[in-house]
């Protein structure tokens, strides 16, 4: 299944560097969830580990993000929205079709950002072109972790034990002649 990404833009106190006084800033941030409930539930989460008790935040907005995939790089501070467009031949009209689709890839600057897209795209058996890579506001990505790695192993052994209780079986003899059999 693949992962249904939100952007969550949010209202809260942050510090200004610049002036190192607090204030309130609107930024967006992606959340991997699978209902607008759980996004609103997930970045709510998510942000207050960022902030203290008495600060609270604003949810403004959450829609679908239009992302085909998420890339992160190590050393890597920005977000940047490359425009992918795949290149396809149709054979009944004779014309090229192209398909856009938008990666988000993490680098620090767009010569980068083009040098992240080109590594993911290496692998693509068809060809492609990249029109457009923009720098995107995104200041965070949260993906789901379930936080415990032993789930797929408690599933198992729950099958297991619910596999493993007896059928019963009723020997026919022992019924009485009184019961009813349904």
């Amino acid at each position: 299944m693949s992962a249904i990404w939100y952007e969550c833009k949010v209202k809260y106190r942050k510090l200004d560097e610049a002036s190192g006084m607090l204030k309130v800033k609107t930024e967006p941030f992606l959340v991997d969830a699978i209902s607008y409930t759980e996004a609103e539930s997930r970045i709510t989460q998510e942000m207050s580990a960022y902030l203290s008790d008495s600060e609270e935040i604003k949810i403004t907005n959450i829609k679908v993000a239009n992302y085909a995939e998420i890339h992160p790089f190590e050393n890597s501070d920005r977000w940047f929205k490359s425009k992918i467009s795949l290149i396809a031949f149709d054979e009944e009209s004779g014309k090229e079709r192209k398909t856009n689709q938008y990666l988000l890839v993490q680098a620090n600057d767009v010569k980068e950002a083009y040098d992240n897209t080109v590594s993911v795209m290496k692998d693509t058996m068809g060809d492609y072109t990249i029109p457009a890579i923009t720098e995107s506001p995104i200041m965070d990505v949260f993906p789901y972790f379930s936080g415990e790695e032993d789930d797929l192993e408690r599933i198992q052994k729950f099958t297991e034990l619910k596999d493993s209780v007896p059928v019963l079986e009723v020997d026919e003899s022992l019924k009485s002649e009184n019961e009813v059999t349904v």
